[in-house]
């Protein structure tokens, strides 16, 4: 997606080898008509399933999980990384460790808002090395869900999160995979 490769060298921030910061358009502050065009073109990609749920884990994944819900008329469901005094009752959850904020958080979807019934896709802000996408697809297998695939906005190809899921037969669709960050240089597979 080239609006979205243009946008991640404009604004994006090597800050190591491993980490792109993009929170001018993505993790902090949205850029409302890209995650349109984001929405659009992961409704495209996956324009054969039939989708019936959006997946995804807060807060980066929000945004471009709305656009999808919305180009494709589905509703969206979050996973919580907190729990709420409004989130009680039955609920699916998962461990998932966040390489980013060296944490190991809980994350929790109710009941109410998953079943077997539904085509889920998977979307998420970074795939790096597929911690949260392990974590959502625990999540949708506790439910009985059908997932029809995984989207990632941007995908760490030097780690080794899309590699795995592609080898666990799951589809995934990355609108941008970065091959390298070395020498504060971001170069695209």
């Amino acid at each position: 997606m080239d609006l979205l490769k243009e946008k991640i060298v404009k604004e994006g921030k090597v800050l190591s080898d491993t980490v792109l910061k993009v929170d001018s358009f993505l993790n902090h502050q949205i850029d409302p008509l890209l995650m349109k065009e984001i929405g659009e073109e992961f409704a495209n990609r996956f324009k054969d399933e039939v989708i019936t749920k959006v997946l995804t884990i807060e807060s980066s994944g929000i945004a471009p999980a709305t656009m999808l819900g919305l180009a494709i008329g589905a509703k969206v469901v979050f996973a919580r990384k907190k729990k709420s005094l409004t989130l009680s009752g039955d609920l699916y959850t998962s461990k998932v460790y966040s390489f980013t904020k060296q944490e190991m958080n809980e994350i929790s979807v109710s009941k109410d808002f998953l079943s077997p019934d539904d085509n889920v896709v998977i979307i998420d802000d970074f795939l790096a090395n597929g911690e949260a996408v392990k974590g959502l697809l625990d999540i949708a297998e506790q439910a009985g869900c059908k997932v029809v695939g995984v989207g990632t906005v941007i995908e760490k190809g030097f780690q080794n999160g899309g590699k795995m899921l592609r080898e666990k037969g799951v589809r995934v669709e990355s609108l941008a995979i970065i091959k390298s960050l070395k020498n504060n240089t971001i170069e695209f597979a």
